[in-house]
């Protein structure tokens, strides 16, 4: 008998395990289909809701302002807003919905006062009747979210997991496709009339390799522009493209300047060679070595590059190249040796540094371990951090018995570009190295000077603050580059260029560094090309090749000859130190008189230029003045012009109380 209880038990037990197996191979089934779906992209019939826009036009369509009467606003209710004339809605259109929003990929995210959400239950669990609460609708997801900050934020989130894509296909500007590399969509981007295709996270280099950034634009132009210049003094220019990422860069050289230059795109990512041969079919530019003909080809490919995967440091290595750019993800100082280490003579290196932490004294620390320099937040930080960058670049010239000449130096919001002539030979190589100095800095009232060469500890600062005020108040800091950062003959080549490829972005920041360069604050005048024809750097003037002019003779080997054809190296001369722009800058606001009115700012130069001064303005700040007058000298011109705030004294203010009374 108990056997028999035993073996039914037994049975019983084996049933329910097996109707427990049946259950959650159901739930697994169905957690896989629920996954399935929600990895497919959402229902393109989804219409998108009506406060988000693109222009202002499309907002004030969701009503017809054109019929008289009065009429309700589309996106509040009656409570809010009470139905009233066109002209009226009109206003409450364009001052509310329109100038509240938030903005992504080109859509706005109007505020909408419609009860889309649900009503916050109140302490006793029932909903409170009342005013509904102002909200954003999502363009990604369709969510509504109350705050502005918190909005901005979910967006974040959704470039940092690749969710870029609209939910709303029919309401996107820009093409999707589905691309080849992964079977993620990717969106089609022209810029200097060349096409990329890039990857819904390509704004975040942590999450995608073919990081793409469209704030870099302006360096990118200047970048091309400075190839544009090297390509009239030679020809063809081998230039490389170390980090190619999504070529771009690359892609824009060989398009537009063609057989002037012979483009190398190298990059370590096996995606980024990928999609630069893929973004090369798209330009019609044919890949040097493959087989696949471009996409769309209706005749012969316009330009041929050579896409390369290796490490920058071995590729540089190996081959010569006569323009070489470095644009890491961060700082370039562990491509500097290599750059220059096989780099022709009178070739250029540009080098992008986008480390703005280090570079801005963020983290001085950082700044000590990469650059070797000892720096502080100052007024100035920006052109100490390009001074800084091109201490850098010169120090790893030396190393490689090569001497610099800067030609820009340009330092915004998200980059610091550095462009540089390489000179070969160690009395070069000394020169340039006799340029990096030591600059003291007064913490106190921003005064600051280079330590000349053989000086000790004689030459202080020409202000009174360690006299005046208890402790030390000046700091070393260095060694940084005490030359110059600008060529203005190179600066003018390049207005040239960019005008010449209609690029009218960086017209305006050229000009600016042709005055800064001159330290004047006159606008440049072209007096045709022939004004352009010699440039003289440092001693040596570099003719460049007439329209329709032959390149160099070459030997047998293949290497070019530099004769008096293409370059004609005079005797080396001191470059004239008058000529030379002043170091750094004053800020009008950071030594402006409390209760003092100062002049403007174009009035203010014309006062420094009447008082016997160099004076112009500089693009590492819009309210700096760089002039050769010192800081006593600027503070006394300023102090001079200055209104005080309060036209009566105080005796007046007396008597005119007492005549009242």
């Amino acid at each position: 008998m108990a056997e028999l209880k035993e073996a039914v038990a037994e049975q019983q037990h084996r049933e329910d395990v097996d109707i427990k197996s049946e259950d959650v191979g159901a739930t697994e089934h169905e957690a896989d289909s629920s996954e399935a779906a929600g990895d497919t992209k959402p229902s393109t019939t989804t219409e998108r809701h009506i406060s988000i826009q693109t222009k202002l036009e499309g907002l004030e369509m969701l009503v017809d302002l054109n019929e008289a009467g009065r009429k309700s606003c589309p996106l509040c209710p009656e409570e809010k807003f009470k139905a009233s004339y066109s002209h009226k809605l009109r206003r409450h259109l364009q001052n509310l919905h329109w100038k509240v929003y938030v903005e992504f990929e080109g859509f706005r995210m109007c505020i909408c006062h419609l009860p889309c959400r649900n009503l916050k239950p109140s302490i006793n669990g029932d909903q409170t009747p009342g005013r509904h609460m102002a909200h954003y609708h999502c363009v990604v997801c369709s969510v509504t979210i109350a705050r502005k900050t918190d909005m901005v934020s979910h967006l974040k989130r959704h470039i940092n997991k690749g969710e870029t894509e609209a939910s709303y296909s029919g309401s996107l500007d820009v093409k999707f496709e589905e691309s080849t590399l992964s079977g993620q969509a990717y969106e089609i981007m022209k810029e200097l009339g060349t096409n990329v295709q890039l990857l819904p996270n390509h704004t975040t280099p942590q999450k995608s390799d073919t990081y793409f950034n469209r704030k870099m634009k302006t360096n990118r132009q200047l970048v091309f522009c400075s190839l544009a210049v090297l390509a009239e003094e030679r020809n063809p220019v081998e230039c490389l493209d170390a980090f190619g990422a999504t070529g771009i860069m690359g892609l824009q050289w060989a398009k537009h300047l063609r057989n002037s230059v012979k483009v190398t795109i190298n990059d370590i990512s096996d995606n980024c060679v990928k999609m630069i041969k893929e973004n090369c079919e798209l330009n019609n530019i044919r890949v040097d070595g493959g087989s696949r003909p471009p996409r769309g080809n209706d005749g012969q490919p316009i330009a041929t590059v050579e896409v390369v995967k290796m490490d920058a440091n071995v590729i540089m290595h190996l081959r010569p190249f006569d323009y070489i750019h470095l644009d890491p993800f961060g700082t370039a100082v562990n491509y500097l040796d290599a750059a220059f280490r096989n780099v022709r003579n009178l070739g250029i290196i540009s080098v992008t540094s986008t480390d703005t932490g280090s570079l801005y004294a963020k983290c001085p620390n950082v700044t000590q371990r990469h650059y070797s320099c000892h720096i502080v937040r100052t007024e100035y930080y920006k052109e100490l951090a390009a001074r800084m960058v091109v201490a850098s670049v010169a120090r790893a010239a030396a190393r490689c018995t090569k001497g610099i000449e800067v030609l820009l130096a340009v330092a915004l919001e998200h980059f610091v570009l550095v462009v540089v002539r390489v000179l070969r030979g160690p009395t070069q190589a000394d020169e340039s190295v006799k340029k990096l100095r030591k600059l003291v800095h007064c913490q106190w009232c921003e005064g600051r000077v280079f330590l000349k060469l053989g000086n000790m500890v004689d030459d202080t600062l020409p202000c009174n603050c360690h006299g005046s005020l208890p402790g030390k108040t000046a700091v070393h800091l260095g060694p940084l580059w005490s030359g110059p950062l600008f060529n203005t003959g190179f600066l003018r080549r390049m207005l040239s260029a960019a005008v010449q490829h209609s690029m009218d972005d960086i017209q305006p920041l050229v000009k600016t560094l042709i005055c800064e360069s001159e330290c004047t604050t006159l606008k440049p005048l072209f007096h045709g090309s022939s004004a352009l024809t010699n440039q003289v750097e440092c001693g040596v003037v570099i003719k460049t090749l007439q329209e329709g002019g032959e390149a160099g003779p070459t030997d047998q080997s293949g290497k070019r000859k530099l004769g008096e054809e293409s370059v004609n190296v005079l005797k080396k001369m001191k470059p004239d130190a008058s000529l030379e722009h002043p170091p750094f800058y004053y800020s009008i606001h950071r030594h402006s008189m409390r209760g003092m009115n100062m002049p403007k700012l174009n009035k203010f130069l014309q006062y420094l230029t009447e008082a016997g001064f160099r004076v112009g303005r500089t693009h590492f700040d819009p309210t700096g003045v760089r002039t050769d007058a010192t800081l006593q000298q600027f503070k006394s011109v300023l102090s001079k012009y200055s209104a005080p705030t309060c036209t009566t004294t105080p005796t007046q203010t007396s008597v005119s109380t007492e005549s009242t009374s």
